[in-house]
């Protein structure tokens, strides 16, 4: 039974990359037939099945069959991620070379995070620990990567995920209620970036910026990884705004949304020229 399983999934493969080379002309059922060596039964109920899963259709005389919906759908999954990493993978290195950081990218699935590229740091800022291995799995609310990305979801979404539970605590400064992490997700929109500061493993800060589409929903996410020893408050932010400048990049190259990250070298020369204003007017300016 395995074998004709396989068999099935063969032929269903099979046929489908007959199609790819026919276009909208497609071909007969006769046709398939002949050409995949099957009985004119088994790729009539082959086709059934596809038909009603939306990977093929009638040809619109109806003579013959064609690619539908869902192989569109597969193809531009795939190339989305593609796409995603390669083009990150450019803006990752840079920041890898320019900072000394390990720089991680991560994809949102559902209240976890997946690591999908690691750029790792060219200098000892970073030591080999601070890196994440690709693949693996991370709860989003107590990291940078998925703190970026939950910032841009939905807030009904955002209900969904973690409305009915307690955040699971992985550190004593991780976020465990939905009440400060929408106060933190609430920052890193008016910012363009997010910190886990010790919210994940002790002794390590990640910095990271969301990369949106069109739609201004998070495709992913990039982040900068680094020992929190090592890193001042003010560097802390600085690398922020340098994070969420090559994420902003990275949208735009991808179609997505960028305005709010755009925002970003404004506000560094603002906080500029008030560094010598007096302490009232320098939190005026800090709070607008």
């Amino acid at each position: 039974e395995a074998r004709a399983i396989a068999r099935t999934a063969g032929r269903a493969l099979d046929l489908l990359l007959l199609l790819v080379d026919r276009g909208q002309h497609g071909l007969t059922a006769r046709e398939l037939s002949e050409r995949l060596g099957a009985p004119r039964t088994s790729v009539a109920d082959l086709l059934k099945v596809l038909e009603r899963r939306g990977f093929v259709a009638p040809t619109a005389d109806g003579h013959a069959w064609r690619l539908d919906f869902r192989v569109a759908q597969l193809g531009n999954a795939y190339l989305h991620e593609f796409s995603v990493r390669e083009i990150g993978r450019t803006a990752m290195r840079e920041l890898s070379r320019r900072t000394g950081l390990t720089t991680q990218m991560a994809v949102l699935d559902h209240s976890d995070i997946v690591y999908i590229e690691r750029q790792d740091a060219s200098r000892r800022r970073s030591e080999p620990h601070v890196a994440t291995d690709i693949g693996s799995r991370l709860p989003a609310h107590c990291t940078s990567l998925g703190k970026a990305m939950l910032a841009f979801v939905p807030d009904d979404e955002l209900e969904r995920l973690y409305g009915s539970a307690q955040l699971a605590a992985r550190t004593r400064n991780t976020l465990t209620t939905l009440a400060r992490l929408r106060s933190d997700l609430a920052q890193v929109r008016r910012r363009g970036f997010a910190v886990d500061l010790e919210e994940t493993t002790e002794g390590i800060v990640c910095i990271g910026s969301p990369i949106l589409g069109a739609d201004g929903r998070p495709e992913a996410a990039i982040s900068l990884a680094g020992l929190r020893a090592g890193l001042s408050p003010a560097e802390i932010e600085s690398l922020g705004r340098t994070v969420a400048r090559a994420a902003s990049q990275v949208s735009s190259v991808r179609g997505g949304t960028v305005a709010r990250l755009r925002r970003l070298p404004a506000a560094r020369v603002r906080r500029r020229r008030t560094r010598r204003a007096p302490a009232a007017k320098r939190s005026r300016a800090l709070a607008r």
